[in-house]
């Protein structure tokens, strides 16, 4: 399972990690976003040790989402070294997530 971040995990769990971090902005109500869920998941399974793979409820969480201009979800961020290296805004295959965190490693 995708890690749950929040606004205030985000800065400890998101920008000081080591590692690449990928970041799903969703909401319960957004339909796209609940095909992206099992695909996050999957990703955090496949990557776990390598990356790190969460997920960030914009309607509970706003701080960051509005930070990085998140405005049409699910929108996906890619950081490394606390830096915003990719974005993917709307649903796409697996593989284009995968090719993000690749990227990041």
């Amino acid at each position: 399972m995708a890690l749950e971040i929040t606004d205030a995990t985000f800065d400890e769990v998101v920008l000081k990690s080591d590692k690449p971090v990928l970041v799903d902005f969703w909401a319960a109500w957004c339909g796209p976003c609940r095909m992206v869920g099992p695909i996050i998941d999957e990703l955090s399974n496949e990557y776990d040790g390598k990356a790190i793979v969460g997920k960030v409820d914009v309607d509970t969480n706003q701080e960051f989402a509005a930070k990085y201009g998140v405005r049409n979800i699910p929108t996906v961020l890619v950081f490394k070294g606390g830096e915003l290296v990719g974005r993917q805004v709307g649903v796409a295959p697996k593989q284009t997530y995968a090719d993000a965190i690749e990227a990041a490693l």
